[in-house]
């Protein structure tokens, strides 16, 4: 006698889900990871942002007090840029936002720019949030971009925001005349803000060679510090460097050498010779270091 053993159910084999398409999950644009808008809004929450904010603000109020305070007589000098744009601060708002510019320009504008570019990446990898940007995942070219944007942007916005107080400033203190020379003469108010631009955007560029190393140390250190800190001593370096009188001609290539070539601004014709030279310097540096930078992280082990 014979028993009939149940026989198992067939179950056909499970199927492995296919691949979805480029690798990546469904809906996964690259395109819409960390948007400007986001990093921006990052950037713009954080407590060196207000503080530098601040101090550019409060920069033309020091400015004006010392001035109301000091002695007119001990403004006279010999003839030199700086005391002649001393002489005529007090001429106008322009006149006032240029006196600015001049003070701020050999070092105190370099620290937004060293700051906002060299900070940028170096913090999350000090946070070690980093990898996490990355497994998001964030495609590191796409991160780089972002992050370069949005620094080099806070750091037009930070010299803007100097002279548009430093305009309110000196409008209040000493009228809206025009802007006067300092080789004699003067320019209406329009044009004199049209050359105020020419001569805020020409320091901007002068300071991309800044952004550059920032960047690039930021890009290759995990210390923010350090890579700021690197980036404002090149201006160190290159002052001191650029006062060497043996050195010749070979101070012509030193991004430093040309940071005062706006000076040729405050003429009644614009001479650009020496701005033109001095933004190929700093562009010239700054391609390379950006680029260093890209190449760099794009094979760099990230393990903050």
């Amino acid at each position: 006698m014979s028993i009939d053993r149940p026989t198992a159910p067939h179950v056909p084999p499970l199927e492995a889900p296919e691949p979805p398409q480029g690798g990546h999950a469904p809906g996964y644009r690259a395109g819409r990871t960390l948007s400007l808008r986001v990093e921006a809004l990052r950037q713009l929450r954080r407590r060196r942002t207000l503080v530098i904010a601040g101090v550019l603000a409060a920069l033309p109020v020091v400015m004006a007090v010392a001035l109301a305070v000091g002695d007119s007589d001990g403004r006279r000098g010999s003839g030199s840029n700086g005391s002649l744009l001393m002489q005529l601060a007090t001429g106008s708002a322009v006149n006032f936002t240029v006196t600015v510019l001049f003070v701020s320009a050999g070092f105190l504008l370099v620290i937004p720019v060293a700051l906002f570019c060299g900070d940028t990446v170096a913090s999350e990898a000090s946070w070690s949030s980093l990898r996490y940007l990355l497994a998001a995942p964030v495609p590191r070219g796409r991160l780089l971009r972002s992050k370069l944007t949005v620094g080099l942007a806070f750091s037009l916005a930070s010299y803007l925001l100097l002279v548009a107080a430093s305009l309110l400033v000196g409008g209040l203190a000493y009228g809206w005349g025009g802007l006067q020379l300092p080789a004699g003469g003067s320019l209406p108010f329009g044009e004199a803000v049209q050359r105020l631009g020419v001569m805020v955007l020409f320091v901007y560029l002068t300071q991309l060679v800044t952004a550059a190393l920032a960047f690039w140390l930021s890009t290759v250190t995990d210390a923010p510090l350090g890579a700021v800190g690197g980036a404002v001593g090149l201006t160190v370096v290159g002052n001191v460097l650029d006062a060497v009188e043996a050195l010749g001609s070979w101070r012509d290539l030193l991004p430093t050498h040309w940071q005062y070539a706006w000076i040729d601004a405050l003429q009644q014709e614009v001479v650009w010779d020496g701005m033109v030279k001095g933004v190929a310097v700093s562009a010239s540096y700054a391609l390379v270091l950006f680029a260093l930078a890209f190449r760099g992280f794009r094979a760099k082990d990230v393990v903050s």
